[in-house]
């Protein structure tokens, strides 16, 4: 961090960022990247994404009131299931040698923009729903992911929810911004006990990250999610290979 215009940075890839994540799409594929461009490691990056990226809880659950109204029951069923899973992802980070981290950036970010491009082809699947034992077993797998690092976790999430739970982008958009919020909510936790925190980037990027998270859920309701899905998974290939030649340790 090098003062003034790193803040000013983080704060406006934090508006951007939480607006495309609460809308459907990726946030760390660009907060992730404005905060290596801030001057942090890759692990060091990674903590202060996930730490900040709780802003976007409150910011989502109030802007989505009109989808979460009557959902309580089946957000009490499936929020700690989140928490739990992004309990257990945080633990695999930190106990994971920033060396090693820094190799497998490149990968998990490539992965997170092709889900995000296959977001359609799995939607669409939604005609064969069956929630009884995919949606348990994918929603553990997809928060230990996103307790780890989560680029992607949140447009796959979408898309098991659409196929299993809720077929109307903006409710099931809703609920994923819950499960995801959980998840992060308890990584958060254990980062600040556990591990260091680079607070001076986490508080731009979390007001930025804030004040996008309650744009995001409107741009659902109002414009297609097309018209950002290509922009953002292409920002994403093109990072992982910029991280795979100059890895971030």
């Amino acid at each position: 961090m090098n003062g003034v215009g790193d803040a000013l940075l983080l704060a406006a890839a934090g508006v951007l960022a939480g607006l495309v994540g609460t809308a459907g799409g990726i946030t760390s594929l660009i907060s992730y990247p404005a905060l290596l461009a801030a001057g942090l490691p890759a692990l060091a990056a990674n903590v202060a994404n996930i730490v900040a990226a709780v802003a976007c809880w409150p910011g989502a659950a109030l802007a989505s009131r009109p989808e979460l109204a009557g959902q309580g029951p089946w957000l009490r069923r499936w929020v700690p299931v989140a928490a739990l899973g992004g309990a257990a992802g945080s633990a695999l980070l930190m106990s994971t040698p920033p060396g090693v981290f820094a190799r497998v950036v490149p990968f998990l970010v490539a992965a997170g923009s092709l889900a995000l491009l296959a977001q359609p082809r799995l939607a669409a699947l939604r005609g064969h729903r069956d929630g009884g034992v995919l949606l348990p077993a994918a929603l553990v797998a997809l928060s230990v992911y996103n307790g780890y690092f989560g680029a992607g976790s949140g447009v796959m999430i979408l898309a098991l929810l659409l196929i299993t739970a809720e077929p109307r982008l903006p409710t099931a958009n809703a609920l994923k911004n819950m499960l995801l919020g959980a998840g992060v909510l308890v990584s958060a936790a254990a980062f600040a006990v556990f591990t260091p925190v680079a607070w001076t980037a986490v508080v731009p990027l979390s007001v930025g990250l804030f004040a996008g998270s309650t744009l995001g859920p409107l741009v659902t309701r109002r414009v297609p999610a097309r018209v950002l899905r290509p922009l953002v998974a292409l920002v994403g290939l093109v990072l992982a290979v910029v991280l795979w030649i100059q890895p971030h340790g």
